[in-house]
């Protein structure tokens, strides 16, 4: 069996180490194993992204696809005070971003779960991503559908997606997308571009 980031118990040995990365304007170590998301370093699409985020909101803000957790845990350290829901799919991953979120001291700032356990009235007043594009088109249209009508009124949605993996298809159709009473999702745009990757910006109705 092929082990994906995106498997929910990796069959990998879950073998530990500690990577240095720039985070928030810090160099901070932290753990990472085999397994999950890039695991040797901080990804392009997430360096890329990072530089283009706007600042953590006063309020609550969903970290999608958190990985080890290089977006929660710089939301967490530019704004103590946040509340992250961080969610993936990969038990490994949850597990490495407590452990994280412990050694940076931002461990009440940030929950880490799986999506199954976020409340369903829970609103976000942010959304940073970089969403698993090789899941498949229409698992990851599945994926947005549950988590972008989630956004506040006025919020907003950051996403970074290779261009070469269909960035500009993905903006066309968030940008077609009702909720169930037609309401439109919001303004999609695009507001950054770099080493491949295009960075979305979704502004919710």
């Amino acid at each position: 069996m092929t082990d994906h980031y995106f498997t929910a118990e990796p069959a990998s040995a879950d073998e530990r180490r500690l990577i240095r990365v720039n985070l928030a304007g810090r160099e901070v170590d932290l753990e990472t194993a085999p397994g999950v998301f890039s695991p040797g370093h901080l990804d392009l699409g997430t360096q890329v992204l990072l530089r283009h985020l706007p600042p953590p909101p006063d309020g609550r803000l969903l970290d999608l696809g958190c990985g080890w957790g290089p977006l929660a845990l710089t939301a967490a350290l530019l704004k103590p005070e946040v509340k992250v829901t961080a969610v993936d799919v990969n038990r490994r991953a949850l597990d490495l971003l407590q452990r994280n979120a412990a050694r940076l001291g931002a461990a009440g700032a940030i929950q880490a779960c799986e999506p199954g356990d976020v409340p369903a009235k829970r609103r976000f007043d942010a959304i940073w991503s970089n969403p698993p594009i090789r899941i498949g088109k229409k698992q990851l249209h599945d994926l947005l559908t549950l988590w972008l009508p989630r956004l506040s009124s006025g919020a907003q949605a950051h996403l970074v997606v290779q261009k070469n993996l269909g960035a500009d298809s993905l903006a066309t159709w968030i940008a077609s997308q009702r909720d169930a009473d037609g309401k439109r999702w919001g303004e999609i745009d695009k507001i950054g571009s770099a080493k491949g990757f295009r960075v979305l910006r979704l502004v919710r109705d």
